[in-house]
């Protein structure tokens, strides 16, 4: 059952990166919004909830959700969920700690441990309902359509992931429309970003040293969230007049 309250948020990201087309994707701001959110409530009041401690104790974190609980500066609050998690990790290798009785076990729990995290299933959950919600607005709404029309980008991650959930839950007639403008979006910019990367490797040629920079100066860091997402570690401010 789709849950419309999220359309609120996706309306608004998709305004914000409308205006501010420094924002890029608009999926990436509402994933980077999501992380950031979970993390405010997993250092805040919530990290003492029985159950959402069972929860953390068993999932544990991921490397980069620990360095972003990190840079809050709350670390009486890490250090208790950390106390409480390293209490479990070491319960399940008694008796006689990593050399004890489970040590056959210890690698299969262990490699199951890092590969999950309390914060990653919490946004991933939430963000698999905003793109379910972004397909039913495309689907029902002009309005929103020209949203889409009219976005900076959407990194390939995400256009992948868009396409999937429209396959998924999209009115199959709307279909073909919605594949044909998110292509035209998605490619007018990959154009626009290919000349630009190869502009930049110009400039290193002394052939065009004296020809302008142009919009190829940031082309790199660009490229590489159009290729794998924006993941700045921080939710930053907006700029009006950020170029792509």
């Amino acid at each position: 059952m789709l849950e419309k309250i999220y359309t609120i948020p996706v309306n608004e990201v998709f305004d914000l990166c409308i205006e501010y087309p420094g924002e890029g994707c608009p999926f990436c701001r509402l994933y980077r919004k999501l992380e950031n959110d979970e993390i405010e409530i997993i250092l805040g009041a919530s990290m003492m909830e029985p159950d959402i401690r069972i929860k953390t104790n068993e999932l544990g974190f991921c490397g980069r959700h620990f360095d972003l609980m990190l840079e809050r500066n709350n670390r009486l609050g890490l250090a208790l969920i950390l106390e409480s998690h390293l209490n479990e990790v070491r319960e399940f290798c008694e008796p006689g700690g990593f050399l004890g009785a489970r040590t056959n076990a210890i690698p299969d729990k262990l490699s199951k441990l890092g590969s999950t995290c309390y914060v990653c299933d919490r946004i991933n959950g939430n963000f698999s309902k905003m793109l379910e919600n972004a397909v039913y607005l495309y689907d029902t709404e002009q309005e929103f359509r020209d949203k889409v029309k009219n976005s900076p980008y959407f990194c390939l991650p995400h256009y992948s992931e868009f396409l999937t959930s429209a396959k998924a839950h999209m009115n199959k007639k709307r279909v073909p429309d919605f594949q044909k403008a998110l292509a035209e979006t998605v490619n007018k910019y990959f154009d626009e970003l290919r000349g630009d990367v190869s502009h930049f490797c110009k400039k290193f040629d002394y052939r065009y040293e004296n020809e302008p920079w142009g919009n190829s100066k940031d082309s790199v860091e660009r490229a590489i969230r159009f290729l794998s997402g924006d993941r700045r570690l921080k939710l930053e401010k907006p700029k009006k007049n950020e170029k792509l």
